[in-house]
């Protein structure tokens, strides 16, 4: 693209010249210049080239075409780059390999693209400060567009800066530092309007066509091109800013058809080939029989050089949308002609459909080749565009359904509502079981997705009927998935349809893990705990053989059944697991899932600094992939820590999302967490009302664990009818597991509700059986309870050792509401006891950030395993030590060990 010359821009050339001196000096920025067609955006990034001496400069850029190439513009970016890619390690490698077609593999997360790309240009910027230029960002394929916003948002102590040019926000985009580029000053535009007209003008018709052009300055220059004095005298006839473009368009069309014949139809050749390929406009040039010396001037319209260039994209659009339907096709079957299928077979198929008069089903073919390519690379936009268009061409009634049903998958994976939608209202009325099975599967993930979860549910049902017939398979995983928007609604009916549905398609032949996980959860749903507990033992027992695919798809779901055995231990290493393979698999989108369920199993073993690591890891894979997750991942452990305000204040967040969406997890989770927030400080009756209130929104496991709240809760309420109805649940829930982790908890609260005679019994066989668990904090009600229970009996002594246990457990594990609960009671038993709040560490002088980092590096990971968990280069993780190290006065990783011990601090900032 020919760069406009500069006027003035004083402002924004500062700010570019800062931006290039930063990079320069070792920095990172990213700087995003947004403007109107024909505002100068262009030339503004020409001149932070021309100031980037010293820095090497990639250059990417996106062109105005209805074909989507999944990673293009990446890879044209990144193309003077990959002599190096051995510097990028392992899956980040693969995926960027996979994504740019120098290997086959399974189609890689985009946000595992993104790490790779962060390290390759890292990597280069230690040689050389870089500049990454990408003008036309508007344009960009889908897949380039999220892996650039994603590396943009990575950059922090590189000496890399990022310049973007497009004319409207962009989600990709968003909340990057944005130039604002608006029309030029009114003396500016006078001036440059002044050089450009030769002719005297009337000072009122300058000041019309400033302010009619609202000092763009390609209008400027554009539109009084050859009009004389007289015809400009009543102005432009421009009536608002939304205007210029198109009359700038309209300028660039008017000029064409003054060329002769050649050089039109060579402009329509260029317009037509989307990457600039000076070759194959050439060759396609010398098939149309175009005399190259006869069209060689285009009024500056386009330039040949090692790249076919425009004036202006504008220039582009006018060209292509001016030609007749039957040149455009023309001239795109003799670009298909130029193209070579071995090297460009995605370019040649959407040739050929754009030549195409009317349905081809060869074309089709092709084009669904190309698809599946493009899904391959993990290019889920450029899939859906390619299958949309084969749908254009099929006649046969049967292949066009499952092609609208094809794209309309794809179209659902890029998140094209819209598109989806158009599709499915398209679908004829007669379809078979097959099809309108995955006609109302996508139907249900539309609904859920807009909020309507207890619509979506009978939709998935009656997909999986319809599949049961000749799908068996696929319709045990459609329950899965209806399984999953149960557990999001969490009401009793969704449950219980669900349930009904998994017992009416049974799992042929041996059944797996996952057919184990469905049937045992329906099990529970209908028949109870005793009748589910052998099911969901086997479940247990094999969910850690899963599949890496399987995990990815289905991990999170399937760790319920540990929570439905009352096997946390058990919980905690599945989830340890999980979360090892879906991290390293690069599954970015599903791995806060599996990070809350670690989290969840480290809080109940009391593990919080750990638990508190895995959330705010999951918070940051969340933030980065723009994939947001729920605010009350945190809860249960705020809630256990005592921490009031966070929690009341999360708790209020989780009823308004809840209100909104419609989502009862969002409730069950915020009412549970209010009953152990208020148990812990000894506000009994609304730890009761949260308790009864989280039981309301029924989910079959999750309900049986708030009923230790609500026992202990009512019975300090003196509500004790209310206690024993929920102890008879309780027993009913973890009788049938013969474990120590059941059977304390229900030692326990039987003790609350037993008499004198056999409570103190109850409370040693808990306290026992307990102990012999990992699970702390329950240890430690538990000696408070009995604690308290003595010393109402008037056994002080023992009181005050029970209730000291219970103390130094309570602060030891950061739990300090009920902290506070046990030494009022020690004071009440007439010790002296000193209020302690959970140790604190040398830690807590660091930001979250930091502390990630430091925790990370403490247990032995390598610069570039922590940027990798992170989603940083490790410039920036030896960037972040550097500080680390000065805030904790050390001088080496070691060090780590000895400010930072493994056990202690679990306060996050």
């Amino acid at each position: 693209m020919q760069h406009q010359p500069l006027v003035d821009r004083r402002t924004e050339r500062a700010a570019l010249d800062r931006m290039v001196a930063a990079v320069r000096d070792g920095e990172s920025r990213v700087l995003v210049v947004q403007g109107a067609p024909g505002v100068g955006k262009s030339a503004l990034i020409g001149y932070a080239e021309q100031a980037a001496t010293g820095l090497q400069v990639l250059h990417a850029g996106g062109i105005e075409s209805e074909m989507e190439l999944a990673f293009a513009a990446l890879h044209q970016l990144c193309l003077p780059l990959l002599d190096r890619l051995a510097v990028v390690l392992g899956p980040r490698r693969e995926a960027l390999e996979t994504v740019f077609r120098l290997r086959a593999g399974t189609p890689p997360d985009p946000f595992l693209v993104g790490l790779g790309v962060l390290d390759l240009l890292s990597d280069a910027s230690e040689r050389q400060p870089l500049l990454c230029v990408i003008d036309d960002a508007q344009w960009l394929d889908r897949a380039s567009a999220q892996v650039l916003g994603f590396v943009a948002r990575r950059l922090l102590a590189e000496s890399i800066g990022m310049l973007f040019g497009i004319r409207e926000h962009s989600p990709e985009l968003r909340g990057l530092a944005t130039l604002e580029v608006t029309g030029l000053r009114e003396a500016d535009a006078h001036a440059l309007l002044n050089s450009l007209t030769h002719a005297r003008l009337d000072q009122r018709i300058r000041d019309q066509i400033v302010a009619e052009t609202n000092g763009n300055p390609l209008a400027l220059i554009e539109l009084p091109r050859g009009l004389t004095p007289t015809q400009m005298a009543g102005g432009l006839g421009l009536l608002n800013a939304d205007m210029v473009p198109g009359r700038i368009e309209q300028s660039f069309v008017s000029r064409m058809r003054d060329l002769p014949e050649p050089a039109r139809l060579l402009l329509l050749v260029a317009a037509a080939e989307p990457a600039g390929d000076t070759d194959a406009v050439l060759r396609a040039a010398e098939l149309l029989g175009i005399d190259l010396a006869a069209a060689a001037g285009t009024d500056g319209l386009m330039t040949i050089g090692e790249r076919v260039t425009f004036r202006h994209p504008l220039v582009r659009s006018a060209v292509y949308r001016a030609a007749g339907a039957a040149q455009r096709r023309t001239v795109h079957r003799t670009l298909a002609e130029v193209t070579d299928p071995r090297v460009a077979s995605d370019q040649r198929a959407w040739h050929l459909a754009a030549a195409a008069a009317g349905p081809d089903e060869t074309v089709a073919v092709e084009l669904e080749r190309s698809a599946g390519r493009a899904q391959a690379r993990g290019g889920v936009a450029a899939a859906a565009a390619f299958l949309q268009r084969a749908v254009s061409l099929t006649s046969d009634p049967a292949r066009r359904v499952d092609r609208m049903l094809a794209a309309a998958e794809a179209s659902l994976d890029a998140g094209a509502v819209e598109d989806v939608r158009r599709l499915l209202g398209a679908l004829p009325g007669s379809l078979d079981a097959h099809q309108s099975g995955r006609a109302a599967v996508l139907e249900g993930q539309l609904a859920f997705a807009s909020g309507a979860g207890t619509a979506a549910i009978p939709l998935l049902l009656n997909a999986a009927a319809r599949f049961a017939a000749t799908h068996q398979q696929l319709a045990r995983e459609t329950l899965l998935n209806a399984w999953g928007m149960a557990t999001v609604i969490s009401n009793r009916e969704s449950f219980v349809a669900v349930a009904r549905a998994v017992h009416s398609v049974p799992a042929s032949g041996e059944r797996g893990a996952l057919d184990l996980v469905l049937d045992g959860v329906a099990l529970l749903v209908t028949e109870g705990w005793a009748a589910a507990a052998e099911t969901l033992r086997d479940a247990a027992k094999l969910i850690g053989d899963l599949p890496v695919s399987a995990v990815v798809r289905w991990g999170w779901q399937s760790t319920v059944v540990f929570g439905g055995i009352w096997d946390l231990e058990a919980l905690q290493a599945v989830c340890t697991q999980q979360v090892g393979l879906v991290r390293e698999a690069g599954a970015l989108q599903v791995l806060p899932n599996n990070l809350a369920g670690l989290a969840y199993a480290l809080t109940w073993a009391g593990e919080f600094e750990q638990a508190a690591a895995a959330i705010a890891e999951g918070e940051l894979v969340a933030a980065a992939t723009g994939n947001p997750i729920p605010p009350f991942n945190s809860l249960h452990l705020l809630s256990l820590q005592g921490r009031e305000r966070e929690t009341t204040e999360l708790i209020a967040a989780a009823l308004e999302a809840a209100a909104v969406t419609g989502f009862g997890a969002a409730l069950t989770t915020a009412h549970w967490a209010g009953s152990v927030l208020y148990n812990g400080l000894g506000r009994y009756p609304e730890a009761m009302s949260s308790a009864l209130a989280a039981e309301q929104t029924w989910e079959p496991v999750g309900t049986a664990w708030v009923l230790p709240e609500l026992i202990e809760a009512a019975c300090r309420s003196g509500a004790e009818q209310v206690a024993r109805d929920a102890l008879e649940r309780l027993i009913e829930a973890t009788r049938p597991f013969d474990a120590d982790f059941p059977a304390g908890l229900e030692a326990r609260n039987r003790a609350l509700l037993a008499r004198d005679d056999d409570a103190e019994a109850l409370y040693r066989e808990a306290i026992e059986r307990l102990s012999r668990t990992r699970m702390r904090p329950d240890q430690a009600r538990t000696h408070l309870l009995y604690g308290e229970w003595l010393r109402r009996r008037g056994q002080r002594v023992e009181a005050r050792r029970q209730l000291r246990t219970a103390y130094d457990m309570f602060v030891a594990i950061g739990m300090e509401a009920f902290a506070e609960r046990a030494r009022r009671e020690l004071l009440a038993s007439g010790e002296t006891v000193r209020k302690r709040a959970a140790e604190a560490t040398s830690g807590n002088v660091l930001t979250a950030q930091e502390r990630q980092i430091a925790l990370l590096v403490r247990d032995g990971l390598s610069n570039p395993e922590v940027g990798a968990r992170l989603f940083i280069s490790p410039r920036t993780v030896e960037w972040h030590l550097r500080k680390i190290f000065a805030k904790l006065s050390i001088g080496s990783r070691r060090q780590l060990r000895d400010v930072l011990p493994i056990a202690g601090d679990n306060i996050i900032r």
